[in-house]
C-alpha cells in the first residue's frame, strides 16, 4: 500500500492503518527501536507505543515522507524508554558510546537559554549532515541517528572499524567546528 493510502486510512480513523503501517515499516521501526533497546520486549513495546503516537498524531499532521515521520517517533520512544531503564542503573552499551562521542561537540542543553536554541541547533546539525558528502551523511547518520555500532557500519560500507572510527572522528571534529563558527560552543 502506498504511503498516501496508508494516510489516508488514518485521517479516516480507519484502524487498518496501523496494520498497514506494521506490514510496510514495522521491520524498519524495529531495526530503529533494537538498535536503542536491544532487548526483543521493550522493542515491542516501543513499536506499539509508535503505533499509538502515530495515531495520535494523524490527523492532524499529514507527513511529507511517512518513513522518516515514523522513524523520528520510533527513535525518540526508543531513546526515552533507554533513558528511563537507565535512569536507576546506568551502565554501558551503544547508546552510552555513542552520546559519549557527541558529548565533546554538542552543547549542554540543560538551562532555559539552551531549550530555547534546541530548534536552531537542530538546524545546524541537520545542515551540517546535509552538506556532507552522501558516504559520510549515511556513516553519521547510521552511528548518531539510527545507533548502529562500529562494526555494523563497517560491514555496511565495506570499510574497517578503524576507518568508521576515524571517519566518526573527523565528522564529530567538524561539527564541533561549525557549532563554534555557530557560536554554540567556545573555541
Amino acid at each position: 500500500m502506498r504511503d498516501e493510502e496508508i494516510i489516508e486510512l488514518y485521517f479516516n480513523r480507519n484502524e487498518r492503518a496501523i496494520e498497514e503501517t506494521d506490514v510496510k515499516y514495522g521491520n524498519y521501526l524495529a531495526s530503529i527501536a533494537g538498535n536503542i533497546l536491544k532487548c526483543p520486549e521493550d522493542v515491542e513495546e516501543a513499536l506499539d507505543d509508535t503505533y499509538m503516537k502515530a495515531w495520535k498524531r494523524i490527523p492532524p499532521t499529514r507527513p511529507q515522507i511517512l518513513r522518516i515521520f515514523l522513524g523520528k517517533i520510533a527513535r525518540n520512544i526508543a531513546f526515552n524508554k533507554y533513558e528511563n531503564m537507565t535512569a536507576k542503573k546506568r551502565g554501558g552499551g551503544e547508546i552510552a558510546e555513542v552520546l559519549d562521542e557527541l558529548e565533546e561537540c554538542i552543547p549542554d542543553s540543560s538551562d532555559v537559554e539552551g531549550s530555547i536554541l534546541g530548534a536552531e541547533l537542530s538546524r545546524i546539525i541537520r545542515d551540517f549532515v546535509n552538506n556532507l558528502p552522501d558516504r559520510e551523511a549515511y556513516i553519521f547518520s547510521c552511528r548518531y541517528f539510527y545507533t548502529e555500532d562500529i562494526s555494523t557500519i563497517a560491514k555496511k560500507f565495506g570499510m574497517t572499524q578503524n576507518n568508521v572510527s576515524v571517519t566518526l572522528s573527523r565528522l564529530r571534529g567538524k561539527l564541533q567546528s561549525t557549532l563554534v563558527r555557530e557560536g554554540y560552543l567556545a573555541s
